[in-house]
């Protein structure tokens, strides 16, 4: 008889393991809470708009790529997706805008607006980076079981290239003087819900990642590459149990050998944690069987920023690019006062997503979803989401003024809000950080949480909580480096190695 795994959480890393567990001959049952598989990737949809709750970057497709490939299957073809280009557009607080495009010699020429010598170092960066992907990509794609590869001769190799003890912001001062240009190759350490001058300056990868391998917008919204993942695990024969909460994981020993919901008992082989890492382990594992991750080293960990989001439908077509993102004036006070003060900024940054100028699918006949997220802090005392929910969307509605948008409100026929505190609550994120342990030098690699859960048997974790750490390339990655330690451990041949030589 086959051996039985139980995975806890239909996200994105979670339905990519049963993806790949399956093909390699086992049984494998996804318990989900919601409604509909994709976490964090879901989609919310209201009075015919449809909106992601999360993600709306599809970036770097190499690995679900290579994911699909080895279930036989095309990607593209299962989902259908257009490259954007331009990417995104930036408006700067402090004046200008920029239209981010992977077109060099056209990005050149924007850049030089703002400062000629920055826009002559534009391809050393790119070429930088190239490198330091290709370099890094074997350790952010495979195991990190072990404190003695970080003395390892190929992490000692890398250090010059990598450099630690550099911020992003500071590693980027080798190439771009102008403050604006630094942003806009920096803005995507938000992705790990981290500030460009704490995010590590491997974290540059990231921008060059959409430069050189594009922006893409799967029609329907990123949720639709988790929808298309679901119906495939189903098609593959994995059982797929929604609106059922698991209220305990149980054990024997340290072993771990089933799981009790609310409506059955269901037992296992191997349990694949795709929950929030610290909020799962906080509900679900008995604290006496996990002492180096009991609740107080949870509790004392770094975490991300949250965000407040306003998901609206309005009349009409609203003048704006697919994506944009809009700088503070002041942008250092700005994440000062995220991750530093715990306190709502009065000018804030934010993003804002128009899709309906690429794709139809997302609102009804001549109107627009919009998705507006505003950085914030994670859930902490001094900010009460009870009284402030109200007032800061008025500010969030302000803002849009900034980029021409101020007639957006007057035009809304539907409209979602979403705090932190329903991340925490309704998502079960702990204490609302959507991005989960912040990616700082002590606690990425080794020190996160490993795939092999070494405190619990049998016990294997993907996503964003274990290494390589969030975002959906690397989420992508955690799925297929914990299906691959199940596979060996249970002694069977699989292909789920990564094609490097194909990056």
């Amino acid at each position: 008889m086959s051996k039985q795994v139980a995975i806890i959480g239909a996200g994105p890393g979670g339905l990519a393991a049963a993806l790949l567990l399956r093909h390699a001959g086992l049984e494998v049952t996804i318990i989900e809470r919601m409604d509909r598989v994709g976490g964090r990737t879901s989609a919310i949809e209201e009075n015919g708009f449809r909106f992601d709750r999360g993600p709306t970057f599809f970036l770097y497709p190499r690995i679900l790529e290579e994911i699909f490939r080895t279930l036989g299957r095309d990607l593209y073809q299962e989902v259908p997706m257009t490259r954007l280009d331009p990417q995104y557009r930036l408006i700067f607080g402090q004046d200008g805008v920029l239209d981010a495009t992977s077109d060099v010699g056209q990005m050149q020429e924007q850049i030089a607006q703002f400062c000629p010598e920055d826009a002559a170092r534009l391809p050393a960066f790119l070429k930088e980076n190239r490198l330091k992907l290709d370099s890094f990509a074997p350790i952010l794609e495979s195991e990190f079981g072990s404190w003695t590869k970080l003395f390892s001769k190929e992490m000692l190799k890398l250090l010059p290239l990598v450099r630690p003890w550099r911020s992003l912001d500071t590693d980027l001062q080798s190439f771009f003087q102008d403050q604006r240009i630094r942003l806009a190759f920096s803005f995507q350490s938000k992705y790990l819900g981290m500030s460009p001058y704490q995010c590590p300056s491997l974290f540059t990868i990231l921008s060059y990642l959409e430069y050189d391998h594009g922006v893409f917008h799967p029609i329907g919204g990123c949720s639709t590459v988790s929808e298309r993942m679901g119906e495939i695990a189903e098609e593959m024969g994995v059982r797929i149990c929604l609106e059922e909460e698991v209220q305990e994981v149980l054990f024997s020993g340290k072993r771990a050998v089933g799981l009790v919901t609310d409506k059955e008992r269901h037992c296992f082989d191997a349990l694949v944690v795709n929950a929030d890492f610290a909020r799962a382990m906080t509900r679900l594992v008995p604290e006496d069987v996990r002492p180096r991750w009991n609740d107080h080293k949870i509790a004392t960990r770094k975490y991300s920023c949250s965000t407040f989001m306003l998901y609206i439908g309005v009349k009409g077509k609203v003048d704006a690019a697919h994506h944009n993102i809009y700088f503070s004036n002041d942008y250092v006070r700005n994440i000062q006062d995220i991750a530093d003060n715990y306190t709502l900024p009065q000018d804030p940054s934010f993003y804002l997503e128009n899709p309906s100028v690429t794709d139809s699918t997302m609102a009804p006949e001549g109107m627009s979803s919009l998705y507006l997220l505003v950085p914030v802090s994670h859930m902490h005392e001094r900010i009460n989401w009870e009284q402030e929910k109200m007032t800061f969307r008025e500010v969030a509605y302000q803002q849009l003024e900034r980029i021409g948008l101020g007639d957006v409100k007057e035009r809304v026929v539907s409209e979602k809000i979403f705090t932190p505190a329903d991340w925490e609550n309704q998502m079960e994120i702990y204490r609302g950080a959507t991005f989960s342990m912040a990616h700082n030098l002590l606690q990425m690699l080794h020190f996160r949480p490993n795939n092999r859960f070494k405190e619990l048997e049998g016990v294997y974790l993907v996503g964003g909580g274990t290494h390589p750490g969030s975002g959906l390339p690397v989420i992508y990655s955690s799925a297929r480096i914990s299906s691959g330690l199940i596979c060996e451990d249970f002694g069977l041949q699989t292909n789920l190695t990564p094609a490097f030589a194909n990056h």
